[in-house]
């Protein structure tokens, strides 16, 4: 039987050993998916004695297309069900989340500990941001919940530092829609709907920290009374999903909302959460995300050869790799383009800056409000 599922410290240089052990467990029958148990008959390699580190992970093809339409149930490694509620009334249920459908149908995943984990680590790294803890407020989610595990993410937040989370669900597929099909203005009327919401949560209820993405953070700008409270209010704000660009961030900060700490999580359902790295003295990019590695491994490689990395301080093409004890994607291409940014004392791993749409103009994917 396969050991446990290996827990090396986030950051740290990773060994290939890590690798190996992973696979370990994700193809041994006893604590292996379905899925990947039946997958690795098509792969024309034995992942148990064919992968022997990191490298070599570029020989599985890219399946993150097929879990559009795997069943969920057969993601879940068996070694993740002997643990599962039924099993242990203590252990953390397995749930269903899907990705947004920028590119498609939704692709699905199961998750039962490994993304509490990162949110459990993306939660130190926004307290030295000074995003305020426990005992400074509510926290507020302006973004998708139901089948979308950034609105579960942030209620974790919110829980880790002893503070109940108000929630507004924002319904990305349907903003999306509407602006491919042409209709702006209903997509417009959604977004001040939206904006009621949060001025009757800010209005009635302790709000200190926000959850929301930059296209509502701008119209919050554009709403004076709206703004008044969140300046009044608000002493954290914590933005992720649309790309935002370097002088609308730099005018949200310094402009808009001077004196909050306004930080940036980058992440997808697939990829989890990477929040934004403190600043250093020394860095060419304001905002840098940093991934949690190596159970969320972020790479940017050239879009012409995406087995080869780009230089530091060049752009190219994300390409993530998944290991976690829930899930093993070995590698999936996004849809985003980013800057390789170079490790740093602090956080000696790889990170990611100015991420933006790989596709520009009229072929460019329909981001909507998140």
């Amino acid at each position: 039987m396969s050991d446990e599922f290996p827990t090396p410290a986030v950051g740290a240089a990773v060994a290939d050993e890590f690798v190996r052990a992973a696979l370990r467990w994700h193809f041994d029958p006893q604590t292996g998916s379905p899925y990947w148990l039946k997958r690795a008959d098509s792969l024309g390699f034995d992942p148990l004695t064919d992968i022997n580190g990191w490298s070599d992970l570029g020989r599985f093809p890219d399946i993150s297309e097929e879990w559009r339409d795997t069943p969920a149930r057969d993601l879940l490694p068996a070694g993740c069900r002997a643990a599962s509620p039924a099993a242990s009334p203590t252990a953390a249920p397995v749930q269903v989340f899907d990705s947004g459908g920028t590119t498609g149908r939704p692709k699905r995943i199961i998750e039962a500990t490994s993304r509490r984990e990162g949110v459990d680590w993306a939660s130190g790294v926004l307290e030295r941001h000074g995003i305020p803890g426990e005992g400074a407020g509510d926290w507020l989610h302006i973004g998708p919940t139901g089948p979308h595990i950034v609105g579960r993410s942030i209620g974790l937040l919110a829980a880790l530092r002893g503070e109940l989370c108000h929630f507004i669900d924002l319904d990305p597929r349907w903003v999306k829609r509407c602006i491919a099909e042409g209709r702006r203005q209903e997509a417009a009327r959604y977004l001040e709907h939206i904006l009621d919401q949060a001025a009757d949560v800010l209005s009635s209820q302790p709000v200190a920290v926000v959850f929301i993405t930059p296209v509502v953070l701008e119209a919050v700008a554009a709403r004076p009374a709206l703004l008044d409270l969140f300046s009044a209010k608000v002493k954290g704000i914590v933005w992720a999903g649309t790309s935002i660009s370097p002088e609308t961030r730099y005018l949200l900060e310094h402009e808009v909302f001077p004196g909050i700490p306004l930080v940036g999580l980058y992440g997808n359902t697939l990829a989890g959460i990477a929040p934004q790295r403190p600043r250093a003295a020394d860095d060419t990019h304001d905002c840098v995300f940093l991934p949690y590695h190596p159970y969320s491994r972020i790479e940017v490689v050239d879009p012409q050869d995406p087995t080869a990395l780009v230089p530091y301080g060049e752009r190219g093409q994300i390409r993530l790799t998944l290991l976690t004890r829930d899930l093993f994607l070995p590698y999936a291409l996004e849809r985003d383009s980013a800057i390789r940014v170079a490790p740093t004392e602090d956080f000696p791993w790889d990170a990611l800056a100015d991420v933006q749409p790989l596709t520009r103009g009229a072929d460019a994917p329909v981001e909507g409000v998140y």
